[in-house]
């Protein structure tokens, strides 16, 4: 599954140069006031995506098909005013296209053969520093094949005994 988050990764920064940051989420987001915690810099704009769950069900011997759920969090620092007159308001539009275009970019993207993306819930709020966050769920189907393996007996132990003349 790891090389779903990969995948995603590579293919969100190379479908949006602009982004400052595209990365697993580790907790960059929930620790950005915690002076004393050893993580790289949150720069903005930045996408997070992380695995939250799969749901299995058994296939044939011991491989699974499942449901993966990815997360994928888009953080915008929102220093613009864009009250109705203050002259800036293009800043709504500029985050609306951004979120689209990160939608556009996932929905429906491929990372193995067998599964693509499906956005499932949307969620956007506010966090500190006047930072907006745009987070999308998305199922993706996976299949963990195991092909079954034949035990073999371990070969005999061979005794060889020197005579002496």
């Amino acid at each position: 599954m790891e090389l779903f988050l990969y995948q995603i990764i590579d293919h969100v920064k190379e479908g949006m140069p602009d982004l400052s940051l595209v990365d697993e989420n580790y907790g960059q987001l929930e620790n950005i006031d915690q002076s004393e915690a050893d993580m790289y810099p949150l720069t903005y704009p930045a996408v997070l995506i992380d695995l939250q769950e799969a749901l299995w069900s058994n296939l044939e011997g011991r491989s699974q098909k499942g449901t993966v759920k990815v997360n994928v969090q888009l953080i915008i620092d929102c220093y613009d005013d864009t009250h109705y007159g203050s002259g800036t308001m293009e800043a709504i539009r500029q985050r609306a296209a951004m979120v689209e275009e990160l939608h556009r970019l996932l929905q429906g993207y491929r990372p193995k053969e067998d599964g693509m993306l499906v956005r499932e819930t949307s969620k956007f709020y506010t966090f500190n520093h006047g930072i907006k966050v745009y987070e999308m769920v998305y199922s993706i189907s996976a299949t963990d094949i195991i092909k079954d393996t034949q035990t073999v007996a371990p070969p005999r132990k061979v005794t060889v005994s020197v005579k002496k003349l």
